[in-house]
């Protein structure tokens, strides 16, 4: 394998395996503040307890977020120098708000919210849980403005051969900012919700007798959990959609590789619902939707979109068919584009039925079969595969650039790391992240060998004053 290739795979590697975490964490962090809230707002002691419980998912997640994160920016500097030294002066004011502003606030907050609580307020302790949602959202409003910059350059001048920021205002005000910011953070809180909803159904399924007290606990985690599936996985369909409508005129590559039109369609366009492209010869085979394309699109029955054919022509008119002696050809992978897209809506869409379905089951107290809670258990593991398709999309329907029309993922590597080096690394990488993942999945399962009576005894014990009567 080349250095390019070597490059791209650990590049895709270590985004994939970070991105597990961004969405699991802000999403489980927003659905403990809601619990907590509810608790702060009842002073029913059952919100409380489950609000401690799961925020100890949210919390080893965090952990596990950050290290992944540092190993992603390290990547950057080894293998994309030359990109670092195109996107720095862009890169790098987001980046620095990322770091010093947004992860202060949530390693502050989080130190305050471990640790105070029945020593201040409740109130305030709540105000501590909302702060680190809020810096949460803050983290990724700032990387995704830098992603946004790399789908749509705004508020940048070219000189010496870099692209330099002339308008900061206009990258926070970048059109693909607000569908992108929108469609991930509705993406993460799905995330959240769905994972607690999963957790505490497996925890339903365990074959050891549960206290009625722990029984309750968990059915109402699941049934705040299923309200905001609800809500989040029909606010994600939404946001997603007006996302698409946006592309086919940004990046209409993009788009009609997601729905496998190579040659532009007529007025009245189909819609392929599976398929299987050929990318040597732009043949489809697959089941077709008479009109849906069009309705999908533009909501209505008519309405052309370009096929790829078309596009490649008009980007190579614009950008040439050579950029630095590489021949180009502006097509991406459509296969993957094709399927990612349709894994990605298509578990929105389950989660939002499953979510309609678990809400009426539970109603007036019912408790659901075991049935149901298998399928919500197993749907714990659904957001993971949809956010990664999700991904995918993003960046490699972007290719052949790294910067969207302006510098291309060839320019990008660095010129002096070699083949064995990247080989090392990426096998030293993958190492890492299998050892992060066994260890946190393992802490997960340990931790949840708890309940939320007997984790609240044991934390209470902990507080005791050992010079208390009580402790004697």
């Amino acid at each position: 394998m080349d250095v390019l290739s070597l490059a791209r795979f650990q590049f895709a590697m270590t985004t994939v395996f970070h991105f597990f975490f961004v969405p699991f964490s802000i999403g489980t962090v927003f659905v403990v503040a809601i619990m907590e809230s509810m608790y702060v707002r009842t002073g029913n002691p059952s919100y409380k307890k489950m609000t401690k419980f799961w925020g100890n998912i949210f919390l080893l997640s965090f952990a596990v977020g950050v290290v992944t994160g540092l190993i992603q920016e390290f990547q950057f500097g080894m293998n994309w120098s030359d990109y670092s030294r195109f996107m720095g002066d862009i890169f790098g004011a987001p980046l620095a708000f990322e770091a010093l502003l947004s992860f202060f606030i949530e390693s502050t907050f989080i130190g305050l919210w471990m640790f105070t609580w029945d020593r201040v307020k409740k109130g305030l302790h709540l105000f501590f849980a909302w702060m680190i949602v809020f810096g949460t959202v803050t983290s990724a409003l700032w990387i995704l403005t830098a992603n946004s910059f790399m789908q749509h350059p705004v508020g940048f001048t070219l000189r010496n051969g870099r692209a330099e920021m002339s308008n900061f205002g206009a990258l926070l005000t970048n059109p693909q900012l607000m569908y992108e910011l929108g469609h991930v953070l509705t993406g993460a809180l799905l995330t959240g919700a769905t994972i607690i909803t999963g957790l505490a159904a497996f925890q339903l399924l365990k074959k050891h007798d549960l206290s009625e007290a722990n029984k309750a606990i968990y059915h109402k985690t699941m049934r705040i959990g299923m309200v905001l599936m609800l809500i989040f996985s029909l606010g994600s369909i939404a946001v997603g959609d007006v996302q698409m409508r946006y592309t086919i005129t940004e990046q209409p590559m993009k788009f009609a590789a997601t729905e496998a039109v190579y040659k532009t369609t007529g007025e009245r366009a189909p819609w392929t619902v599976v398929a299987i492209a050929n990318p040597k010869t732009h043949e489809v085979k697959g089941i077709d939707i008479p009109d849906m394309l069009s309705i999908l699109s533009y909501g209505k029955t008519t309405g052309s979109v370009k096929g790829m054919e078309e596009v490649n022509k008009e980007l190579q008119k614009k950008y040439g068919t050579t950029i630095d002696n590489h021949k180009m050809d502006y097509y991406v992978p459509v296969n993957t584009l094709f399927w990612s897209f349709r894994i990605m809506c298509g578990f929105a869409a389950l989660l939002f039925l499953m979510s309609l379905i678990g809400l009426i089951v539970t109603r007036k107290g019912k408790k659901g079969n075991r049935f149901f809670l298998w399928i919500m258990a197993l749907l714990t593991f659904s957001p993971f595969l949809a956010n990664t398709a999700g991904w995918l999309i993003t960046e490699l329907g972007r290719a052949p650039w790294t910067v969207y029309g302006l510098f291309t993922i060839a320019q990008s590597v660095s010129p002096s790391v070699t083949a064995g080096q990247l080989l090392f690394s990426n096998i030293v990488y993958f190492c890492l992240f299998t050892t992060l993942a066994i260890i946190l999945i393992g802490l997960i399962v340990r931790f949840l060998h708890n309940d939320p009576e007997e984790y609240a005894a044991k934390e209470d014990a902990k507080r005791m004053d050992p010079f208390a009567k009580e402790a004697f």
